[in-house]
């Protein structure tokens, strides 16, 4: 018993080591961007295309996440994985300017896998503590993104080393973590040639499944309106008469709010019949916090509190609900890249076409006015998406499954 519960830890430390790698080398781009601006001589749409470019990666490859598991294993899938994100942050580093974008979408797509891979694996190997590791390794992923965005500056600016040595240094989290992960390798084994009908009919259920698009877009807009918040907040406050400073300072509680939840959502899931009151309270928080945004912007500090929590919370919500209405590891898996592809897609659309909309009408009441409604549209997907409810184990879905 003392060496599976040595195995569990080992197991867990290698999931967190993993989730450390699935923000932080894409997050810490961001405080570097003025620096590759200058260096390189790119435009602010070109440099923006850095940070979107994650996003799209992690769309596109993530429906593919779970054939490579299959094939490999999931222990050999994340080990590669983890190669992936090691390799792209080389790229990245020192390639110029065909590497940075390059490196970027290499990167993305290492992460994708591993975002799509760890509820699969959290509910193979630990199904009881699936939805409070959950809740553990996304505060880990918060947490290692904000320490990396914030050594960056320092770290460029210390002996002169630049934002080349800067990024490289994020290259510390993979190779941590592909140490921590060997032992892990020999654990599990592919399935077999013959299983592999199987396993698609498996996942070809899940993308015609009405729960699991009930996940995905909870998933999926929740993504939408963090990715717009986040990306045009400082201009939402500084339309609304704060200072640049402020609006900065705003910005930073925004971030530290996202985490906050991180700390007590896991355990809270694990004790709950069902997930229908956090899926329904926490977006109404977040649409409270948009409202009083724009209708009281004095406020704009518990607005901005409020925001954070809510779309912290939802991104853990989401990453349980894949765990928690999957009926074993591949269905997981798959539903993972299903949830990950449509949240991603739309995420990469949102601040585009908000600022779109913001040059069009001018002003942000508008843009404002609409998230406040999806918050509103998120709290239906949390009721549906947190009823105690499974995926089915056919291909074909029955009425009731349906419902």
């Amino acid at each position: 018993m003392r060496n599976v519960h040595k195995k569990n830890l080992l197991l867990i430390l290698g999931i967190l080591l993993i989730a450390t790698n699935l923000r932080a080398p894409f997050t810490s781009v961001a405080p570097l961007l003025e620096m590759i601006r200058a260096e390189l001589g790119l435009t602010a749409t070109l440099a923006g295309l850095v940070q979107t470019l994650p996003l799209l990666a992690f769309a596109a490859f993530s429906p593919f996440a779970a054939g490579v598991a299959h094939r490999l294993g999931m222990e050999k899938a994340l080990f590669l994985a983890l190669i992936v994100i090691a390799v792209g942050i080389v790229v990245r580093s020192y390639a110029g300017l065909p590497g940075l974008y390059a490196g970027t979408l290499i990167v993305g797509s290492g992460i994708a896998i591993g975002n799509v891979l760890l509820p699969g694996i959290l509910k193979r190997d630990l199904p009881h503590r699936a939805a409070s590791l959950t809740g553990l390794y996304a505060l880990t992923m918060g947490l290692a993104a904000a320490l990396g965005s914030a050594v960056m500056i320092p770290l460029a600016q210390s002996l002169h080393a630049g934002w080349h040595h800067a990024l490289l240094s994020t290259l510390l989290l993979p190779l941590i973590a592909l140490a921590v992960w060997i032992p892990q390798l020999s654990r599990h084994t592919p399935r077999p040639a013959a299983q592999h009908s199987e396993h698609r009919r498996h996942a070809s259920g899940v993308w015609r499944a009405a729960l699991a698009w009930q996940v995905s877009l909870f998933f999926g807009l929740n993504s939408f309106i963090y990715y717009i918040i986040v990306s045009w907040l400082p201009a939402m406050l500084a339309n609304l008469g704060f200072s640049t400073a402020e609006a900065g300072s705003l910005h930073g509680v925004l971030q530290l709010a996202t985490a906050v939840p991180g700390f007590f959502i896991g355990p809270l899931l694990g004790r709950l019949r069902d997930q229908r009151v956090p899926g329904v309270g926490f977006a109404l928080i977040g649409a409270t916090g948009l409202g009083g945004l724009l209708l009281l912007p004095s406020l704009a500090t518990l607005w901005v509190v409020l925001i954070g929590i809510s779309t912290g919370a939802g991104v853990i919500l989401g990453l349980a609900f894949i765990s928690l209405r999957s009926s074993n590891a591949v269905q997981a898996a798959t539903l993972s890249g299903m949830a990950q592809c449509v949240g991603y897609l739309l995420a990469a659309g949102g601040p585009p076409l908000v600022g779109l909309l913001h040059d069009s009408l001018g002003g942000w009441t508008l843009p404002l006015t609409g998230c406040t409604v999806l918050a509103l549209v998120l709290a239906v997907l949390g009721y549906l998406a947190g009823r105690a409810r499974h995926l089915p184990l056919v291909d074909a879905v029955t009425p009731e499954q349906h419902a």
